[in-house]
């Protein structure tokens, strides 16, 4: 009878632990940052009365946590930054998908405190990678090949996260992040609604505008771009399979008209695809704004918010985009 009770013991020890093994299958490490000890805090920061302490415009970082982040995506480790209110509670999500490519584009702190920390605050999770090949992550850049898988699992790592409320997930993507943003909605079911700014939709363009985008980038990041290079632009020009977008995400489009980066031209000319498919979309055109719209930061702000709070927090319904009214 002992022996059969330590069995009985034993068995549910070894079903305890694999059960906590799986528990963490997708997000292998989370680590809180803190501020204090990194190399941006004096820029955040300001002395009062002999204390230390945030700026007006960064006191928002006290009611929030940032985390570096490492979960897995067809097989390999790939890094990311979290950031979340400290309040405990249910809150909608958000992936944000960086621009560039390799270095130049990487997240850093200062993404994670005031990119996405202006986000968290708001009463969101957000949720960043850096795609594989960069920042540390394992495998190789593909700029919008298989690296959209990266992006894509997202939603199962953030059931990991005990305040996600993984019913309610948007995604926001600027430049490159915004092609993968397009990539992504085409091929995952879990996002509700989508914001993108100077977004690349059309590569054939990117290539014409700046040449050196096919010789430094698209060339030598995409695996055998030469012999497929068709095939591999038009994978990555959402203006090329607009018919693909679900009837169900309403899409933000955010664009300056002096942005030498992404010519304006590919969000106009996406958008009367968009009208062709009946994709509901919005489409603002902030009048002399460059490639981040730096010129009208504040009313970008607020229209990201503001989409993200009709159709996540408040559950808005989709448009009626069927020609309709008097």
């Amino acid at each position: 009878m002992k022996n059969l009770n330590y069995l009985k013991v034993l068995f549910l020890l070894v079903l305890f632990t694999n059960v906590r093994a799986q528990e963490k299958k997708l997000l292998l490490k989370e680590n809180l940052i803190e501020l204090s000890k990194t190399p941006i805090y004096s820029r955040l920061t300001e002395v009062k009365d002999g204390q230390t302490e945030f700026k007006n415009q960064f006191k928002y970082l006290d009611s929030i946590e940032i985390y570096t982040i490492t979960y897995l995506s067809d097989g390999l480790k790939i890094n990311g930054l979290l950031v979340k209110p400290k309040k405990q509670g249910k809150y909608p999500c958000i992936i944000y998908n960086r621009g560039g490519n390799r270095d130049f584009g990487v997240l850093k702190i200062a993404h994670g405190a005031i990119t996405l920390g202006q986000i968290a605050k708001e009463g969101y999770v957000v949720i960043a990678s850096q795609y594989r090949g960069n920042g540390g992550s394992e495998g190789q850049e593909e700029f919008g090949g298989n690296d959209v898988n990266d992006i894509t699992i997202l939603p199962e790592v953030l059931k990991e996260i005990e305040v996600a409320d993984t019913n309610k997930i948007g995604m926001y993507g600027w430049s490159r992040g915004g092609m993968m943003t397009y990539l992504a909605v085409t091929q995952s079911d879990k996002i509700k609604a989508a914001v993108v700014g100077g977004a690349i939709a059309d590569n054939y363009a990117s290539i014409e505008d700046r040449p050196e985008m096919e010789t430094g980038v698209l060339a030598e990041l995409i695996t055998n771009y030469k012999e497929n290079k068709a095939i591999e632009l038009e994978k990555r020009s959402a203006i090329k399979w607009a018919d693909k977008f679900p009837k169900k995400v309403p899409i933000l489009m955010l664009h300056g008209t002096s942005d030498w980066r992404v010519k304006p031209e590919q969000s106009l000319k996406l958008a009367l695809e968009f009208e062709k498919f009946r994709i509901p979309y919005k489409l603002i055109m902030f009048e002399g704004g460059d490639h981040g719209i730096s010129e009208h930061k504040i009313e970008v702000d607020k229209q990201v918010l503001n989409w993200f709070d009709k159709y996540l927090k408040n559950d808005n319904p989709i448009p009626n985009m069927e020609y309709h009214g008097k």
